[in-house]
């Protein structure tokens, strides 16, 4: 898929993980700089075999951090792509099904991890950036976010004891489907 030439706002994805695929569609009018990122590292095959390092169930589920690939060296948490993106906030609300830009302290710290929000999250609004949202997959959503945890490193019981990876991203022309059963009413 030609990604320069194509209208963001037609493309879906399908996150193929473990416990089955999630099908989002981006919020490209809303944050364009974050979901062309997110675009062309999923074309380029930089979330295969990355893990969910940060579960936190009726909150969100975590990913994007390459240090989660097998084999690899530095701490879950703290990868990126070696760029950071400016913020892009809107008043899109972070309510379960959103995927939204992880980042640290600095509000243009995102880079390639990011989370789905699991439960109502309202106190995030405007603070990070949301760029997509799962038109299809909540169960696997939830079964992601069931997964028991440890404590992590921060002292928040959020280390899942059970490895669920992201095996591709297939970018796709956008789909028509009906609202997933427990959808709110689209206000977007």
């Amino acid at each position: 898929m030609d990604l320069e030439s194509t209208d963001h706002a037609t493309i879906e994805a399908a996150l193929v993980t473990d416990k089955g695929t999630m099908v989002v569609t981006f919020f490209s009018e809303q944050a364009p700089q974050h979901v062309a990122s997110f675009l062309k590292l999923a074309q380029d095959g930089f979330y295969n075999g990355i893990s969910f390092h940060r579960i936190v169930r009726n909150f969100m589920i975590q990913t994007g951090c390459p240090n989660s690939k097998e084999g690899a060296t530095g701490q879950p948490g703290t990868g990126g792509p070696g760029y950071n993106l400016p913020a892009e906030f809107s008043d899109i609300h972070h309510e379960r099904g959103i995927l939204s830009m992880a980042r640290s302290q600095d509000p243009n710290s995102a880079g390639s991890q990011f989370f789905v929000v699991h439960g109502e999250a309202a106190f995030l609004d405007r603070s990070y950036t949301v760029f997509g949202k799962i038109e299809a997959g909540l169960d696997v959503l939830d079964a992601i976010a069931s997964i028991e945890c440890d404590f992590g490193p921060g002292g928040e019981k959020s280390s899942p004891q059970e490895r669920v990876e992201i095996r591709s991203i297939e970018l796709r022309p956008r789909q028509e489907r009906a609202p997933q059963e427990g959808d709110a009413a689209d206000d977007n």
